[in-house]
């Protein structure tokens, strides 16, 4: 069952496809554990999303922006498109969680947003990847040009095992690279973050102005 299912994702566009079984979602902070959405759920399927490689090799502003913003719409997609499928194929019930945005919490002092469930936690806990020192997830075969989709289920299904670790254990470049030292081995400070990376241009588009977490990680394409 749970190949058939990672197939669907596949199928739908997704470059990678894990499955987290509930019981690994016991630390979630109160709030944004996959029981306070579905009280049902035994399963989390965690897919993702590739962005081009070429997002990578220039100025951050439009061309990152733009095609960077595609990606939560795909995901939301193909969340969309696979839980029906599952649903008939499998006589379950599955819930689509939106990639990004909407999500309700949002600290203002802080500028600290959370979505829905913690994508990259649900990730690392289905075996796609780890947390770098960014907290940028890193898969082995894509590295950090992933997003990330999930979809909850009352289905009951194996974890997969947990992904090797590719963060090199003594690498500071994101940290003393960051312009604003947003960074630090405590996690990300997301005011400071955004502040500095997110904006507009002269006519009103969203840019982004710094993404040199991601394009300076030595992992950024994966394990070579």
């Amino acid at each position: 069952m749970k190949d058939k299912i990672k197939e669907i994702f596949i199928n739908l566009g997704a470059e990678v496809c894990g499955v987290a079984n509930i019981e690994l979602f016991t630390d979630a902070p109160k709030g944004f554990n996959p029981l306070d959405i579905y009280a049902d759920c035994k399963s989390v399927i965690v897919f993702a999303k590739k962005i081009p490689n070429g997002l990578a090799d220039v100025s951050p502003r439009i061309i990152y922006q733009h095609f960077n913003s595609i990606g939560p719409v795909e995901l939301d997609r193909i969340a969309y498109l696979a839980s029906n499928e599952i649903e008939k194929m499998f006589n379950a019930i599955v819930v689509p969680i939106p990639s990004d945005s909407p999500y309700d919490y949002w600290n203002e002092d802080k500028l600290e947003g959370r979505g829905l469930i913690s994508m990259k936690h649900a990730a690392v806990n289905a075996g796609i990847g780890v947390l770098g020192k960014s907290t940028i997830l890193l898969n082995k075969q894509y590295g950090n040009m992933l997003n990330i989709g999930a979809v909850l289920t009352n289905l009951d299904l194996q974890s997969d095992a947990p992904s090797e670790n590719i963060c090199i254990n003594k690498c500071r470049i994101c940290i003393e690279n960051c312009p604003v030292n947003a960074i630090s081995e405590s996690g990300v400070n997301q005011s400071l973050c955004r502040k500095n990376a997110y904006g507009k241009n002269n006519k009103g588009f969203s840019i982004v102005n710094c993404n040199k977490c991601r394009t300076l990680c030595p992992m950024r394409f994966g394990k070579k």
